[in-house]
């Protein structure tokens, strides 16, 4: 024990230069302002050696503080012992704002500063770093912390990480401006991709959105349905990520991964001597999610002794772990998913209906891609900018023959079918384009008698290439008919032979 702390004081765990510069350019190729936060506290406590790493936004209108992100994996939920306005009136925090300069503690608990916004934890902290973050004019965005749980000497770690940490303020503030920026659209305009992270402008996804901004700030359940594939989880995600928890822990569980038992000590957790092999106590998922939102997937699968449970949680607000001899309030927003008829699941005595009424309460169903007009091609140039920035090569471009057999495909498998399509395409390609035979796809059919004749996929396959080529140049319609190399009134008039809405095409400035 005594080597290990000599070890650490001493600081056999330093980073290479190699390790630091990954971490620049991951964060440099993610343009999810939402994942951005989680990578960044990732990278800052894998490289420190650190079990918590925590990243403040400062709001200059309010001087607040906001906590936005924190890896903490191994210890329960966060519970921080202030809410996010009163952190800037922190100690500690304070200092670090308002002397501009990193803060080291080699022993935390000997210190004069007040830690208890800290997570709470059996193991008591011992070293901590906060760093001040910074952006291109020297103005004050945020803090970043970390801390461990075992002896370490950090000062030397303030420049290189509280570089990596302005860089990934820096990064988020300009990703949130794009959105901003992006939004500023007419009424009438139908809303642009991006909106929670969702892509996608068909007016079923606008559907979606409106939906989300109902349910968004309620304490509501939310049952997610739809085919696989069409982003539960990730709706979940972007109901949890835009609402007031999000500084709080997401938890996912598919409730088909386990059985009957192991999901019920999955989810409630048990104590020391509940059963055998159970050596210690365990926080459940519920514990975990504590404050925050749990997705519970594929609720159909859950069996019914575990449905009878589950209702006391959404009725109580409490749990009771396995082995234990009293119940303990527990504040988790409950989202459920599936894909399966549950109403049908109740008719035949498999699902219980008290318990499908309380998840009915706000259902939200998710369409299937086929049902998402013009949305195949923003998904697919998403989905391969994301390829080719994990895969660190140059962006790539789509054929129009590859276009148009994306556009005709019915994508039985969805959106996640499509991600997995465009992945090994980006894979196979060799140059800077997408080729048709770089789809592991049939090629279309030709339409039958009880098909659509021959005009009207023709037609569909122009509208959908139309509407791409639109959001690509932000709806002006000069540059998208320049682009297309047509006159414009030849443009408007496809435009309105086709019946794509005003909404989609803004007038120029």
């Amino acid at each position: 024990m005594l080597n290990e702390d000599m070890q650490a004081l001493t600081g056999a765990c330093a980073f290479t230069v190699d390790a630091l510069a990954a971490c620049f350019t991951r964060l440099g190729f993610e343009n999810d302002e939402h994942v951005l936060p989680g990578k960044c506290v990732a990278d800052v406590a894998q490289l420190a050696r650190c079990e918590l790493s925590q990243l403040y936004l400062l709001d200059e209108a309010s001087d607040r503080l906001e906590l936005v992100a924190q890896h903490f994996p191994d210890g329960p939920a966060p519970d921080l012992a202030s809410t996010p306005a009163d952190l800037r009136n922190q100690q500690l925090l304070h200092y670090t704002l308002n002397r501009r300069a990193a803060l080291s503690l080699d022993e935390v608990q000997a210190s004069c500063y007040d830690t208890r916004f800290l997570p709470v934890s059996p193991t008591p902290w011992r070293a901590l770093l906060s760093m001040p973050l910074f952006s291109a004019t020297d103005r004050l965005t945020g803090v970043l912390l970390c801390a461990s749980q075992r002896p370490l000497q950090l000062h030397s770690y303030a420049i290189s990480l509280g570089q990596l940490g302005s860089f990934a303020v820096s990064r988020l503030l300009l990703l949130r401006g794009m959105r901003q920026r992006v939004g500023a659209t007419p009424r009438q305009a139908v809303p642009l991709a991006g909106a929670y992270g969702l892509i996608g402008s068909s007016a079923a996804m606008a559907q979606t959105r409106e939906l989300i901004s109902k349910v968004l700030h309620t304490p509501y359940t939310v049952l997610l349905r739809g085919e696989t594939g069409t982003g539960k989880e990730v709706v979940a995600q972007a109901i949890h990520a835009a609402g007031p928890r999000n500084a709080k822990a997401f938890v996912v569980q598919n409730c088909a991964a386990f059985a009957d038992g192991l999901l019920e000590s999955e989810l409630f957790g048990y104590r020391k001597g509940a059963f055998t092999g159970a050596d210690r106590n365990h926080a459940g998922l519920f514990d975990a999610a504590d404050g925050g939102t749990l997705l519970l997937d594929e609720i159909g699968d859950m069996p019914l002794l575990l449905q009878a449970k589950l209702l006391r949680v959404l009725q109580d607000g409490e749990i009771r772990p396995l082995g234990a001899s009293a119940a303990h309030k527990v504040d988790v927003r409950i989202i459920a998913a599936t894909h399966r008829d549950l109403a049908a699941m109740v008719a035949e005595g498999r699902f219980r209906e008290d318990l499908y009424y309380r998840f009915a309460q706000f259902p939200l169903q998710l369409p299937a891609l086929r049902e998402r007009e013009g949305d195949v091609l923003q998904l697919a140039r998403h989905f391969t900018d994301k390829a080719c920035g994990q895969l660190g090569r140059a962006p790539v471009e789509w054929s129009s023959a590859a276009l148009d057999q994306l556009s005709s495909h019915s994508f039985p498998g969805n959106v996640r079918e499509l991600k997995c399509l465009v992945e090994r395409a980006v894979l196979l390609c060799d140059g800077n384009l997408i080729l048709s035979e770089h789809l592991s796809m049939p090629l279309a059919t030709m339409p039958t008698a009880d098909d659509v004749t021959l005009r009207q996929r023709m037609e569909r396959v122009e509208r959908v290439f139309l509407l791409d080529c639109l959001h690509k140049n932000h709806g002006n319609r000069t540059r998208t008919a320049r682009e297309l190399g047509v006159a414009r009134r030849t443009l408007l008039y496809r435009l309105a032979r086709l019946n794509i809405p005003v909404g989609s095409a803004r007038e120029e400035r």
